[in-house]
């Protein structure tokens, strides 16, 4: 079970029976809005409300990568598309972007000329 705190740190609870134990996977000093497992499911994408996305590789047991940082706009949302190597994001604003996860590199961008809001 992956969860993260107010305080952008991503913990891992392993629970086994009635036993569990926690550890702390990664510490970005940012608040965590959202978790999105890859489709199969060997790389976490971390959403901060900050506007940054980071990359989580759980089986490394490494520190999370920062992906991008757009502070101009806050995300919403953001999600894998089609496997590990791309994602796409949504911000407050309507803009609809689709990103490379090996670098962050902007591919497309779309403004829908709304406010999004989660429902």
């Amino acid at each position: 079970l992956y969860f993260s705190a107010q305080e952008g740190i991503l913990f891992f609870y392993q629970i086994e029976g009635l036993q569990y134990e926690m550890k702390i996977y990664a510490d970005i000093l940012q608040p965590i809005s959202s978790i999105i497992f890859s489709p199969d499911y060997t790389v976490l994408l971390l959403v901060t409300d900050q506007g940054t996305l980071y990359t989580y590789k759980p089986a490394h047991s490494g520190e999370a990568v920062k992906l991008l940082d757009t502070c101009k706009s806050c995300f919403l949302a953001a999600d894998f598309l089609t496997g590990n190597k791309y994602c796409v994001s949504v911000t407050i604003s309507g803009e609809v972007q689709v990103w490379l996860l090996k670098d962050g590199t902007g591919l497309s961008k779309l403004n829908l000329n709304v406010q999004v809001q989660v429902t």
